[in-house]
Formats: C-alpha cells, sequence, structure tokens
C-alpha cells in the first residue's frame, strides 16, 4: 500500500485554522484532498488532525480522518506517532507520502512522480523531498533545498542559499509541500534524539540529515504555490480561476 496522509491543524501561528480557509466556494483542506484524489500511485488517502471540525469535514466527503494529541509541534511528527499506533491497521506499506494542507495547486503528477521516484530509489533514500526552482529572495516561509549532483540533499534552511559568492546567481531550490518516507523510518522518526539544527532554522526534516539518515530529491518544472499568510488567501482567489484541475471537482 502508498499511503497517502494529510495532517491538518487549526492552530497555526501565521494563519490560524489554515485547513477551513474558504477559496473559491471549499475549504482549503478539500482542495488538497480532490487533488490528492487524482493520484494514479495512491492506494489510501487520510487525514490526520487535533480537530473535530477537521473530522466532521472530511466525512463530509466520505473520506478518512483521525484524531491526534494537541500538544504535537509539526505534521511529520504527528505522522510518526500516528502510524505507531496504527501499526495493525496500515500494513504492507510500501512507502508515506505526507501532503501538506495548504498546497491549494497540488499536481497530481508531481505526487505520482515523487512516488515513482522514491519507490526506484527506496533502498538509498529514506525521505525524499521534491523542488522547484525559483528566484524569490528574502521569504523565509519556505525552504531552500542544497543538494549535490545525484540528487542528495546536504541541507535544508530558511535562508537565501546557496550564497554566489564566486559565481553568477542561480535560481533557489524550492522545498515541495509534499514528502514521501519509507514507512520503517517514519515510525521512528518522533524519536530520532538529535535535534540541534531543527530547533535553530524551524525545520523539522533537518532532523533526518542531524542522525545520518539520508534524503534525496527530484527537481520538477513549475515552481508552486502553497498558502501560509492572508496575502497568500487572497493571491489564490485569483490563482484558482485559471486553475486547469479546478474544473474537475
Amino acid at each position: 500500500m502508498i499511503l497517502g496522509i494529510i495532517p491538518a491543524r487549526l492552530k497555526s501561528k501565521r494563519l490560524p485554522n489554515k485547513p477551513l480557509q474558504i477559496i473559491d466556494g471549499i475549504p482549503l483542506l478539500v482542495h488538497v484532498l480532490k487533488r490528492s484524489l487524482m493520484s494514479k500511485k495512491l492506494d489510501k488517502l487520510i487525514v490526520c488532525t487535533d480537530s473535530m471540525k477537521v473530522v466532521e469535514l472530511v466525512k463530509k466527503y466520505n473520506l478518512d480522518a483521525y484524531m491526534t494529541s494537541r500538544n504535537i509541534k509539526n505534521g511529520t511528527d504527528r505522522i510518526s506517532l500516528f502510524l505507531k499506533k496504527k501499526k495493525k491497521r496500515f500494513k504492507n506499506l510500501k512507502l508515506v507520502v505526507d501532503i501538506q494542507c495548504d498546497e491549494i495547486f497540488l499536481n497530481p503528477k508531481y505526487l505520482d512522480k515523487a512516488i515513482n521516484f522514491h519507490l526506484k530509489n527506496i533502498k538509498k533514500y529514506d525521505v525524499v523531498i521534491p523542488h522547484t526552482l525559483t528566484s524569490e529572495k528574502n521569504n523565509n516561509n519556505y525552504v531552500k533545498i542544497i543538494s549535490n549532483q545525484i540528487n542528495d540533499i546536504l541541507y535544508l534552511t530558511r535562508a537565501d542559499a546557496p550564497h554566489p559568492f564566486r559565481s553568477k546567481k542561480k535560481p533557489f531550490k524550492r522545498h515541495q509541500d509534499f514528502v514521501t518516507f519509507r514507512p520503517d523510518f517514519i515510525k521512528k522518526f518522533k524519536d530520532l534524539k538529535n535535534r540541534n539544527l531543527e530547533e535553530y532554522e524551524g525545520i523539522e526534516l533537518l532532523r533526518v540529515i542531524e542522525n545520518g539518515f539520508k534524503i534525496g530529491t527530484i527537481e520538477f518544472k513549475n515552481d508552486s504555490f502553497s498558502i501560509n499568510t492572508k496575502k497568500d488567501i487572497i493571491r489564490s482567489l485569483l490563482l484558482i480561476q485559471k486553475d486547469r484541475l479546478r474544473k474537475f471537482y
């Protein structure tokens, strides 16, 4: 089974109640659910949340949602704890896909490409984070990826990096809002100890690198747009009118 999990919490500091924000007539989370269901690779899709409002919303669309602790700080830990508790329910997992609930323009074809890439490199990478190229500067709301020539991720940062000190400036590699995990790895993610870089940067996936595990990346052509602020919501209201997938749901 390839399992897609959307972690959704309501107490975001930058945008409270983010999953429930109405965009083009339906909640943000529903946009992400509908687009994820267009994937040809996902066998099952569920939502993990800290809110009964989210559970009730998801059930209206006849999909599965599970309550998890409100004390969990990030989506990756939420998924890790959930799978540890539900290990008897979700057996024979090939891959776990963490899909962020703010990726309103999620492309299901990219989702499938990331899944295929990780399955082909399942022995090499514990985690795969797709990226797109962007020239946007001074935005710490998105994470930049630093990787080598063979797709190994060396570091993740909110800073504009790498810095063009001795060469012409190149586009940054923008961390996409869905990540694939080896099932055995994501179950133990919550228990990994080394977290100094994670706490410094505010990026939980740095925990992977700090503890000696491997992250790979794959590049997609089109830049993405995720919702982190009220300004992003206003912008999305205009962009959704031109979106080619919106007419399918």
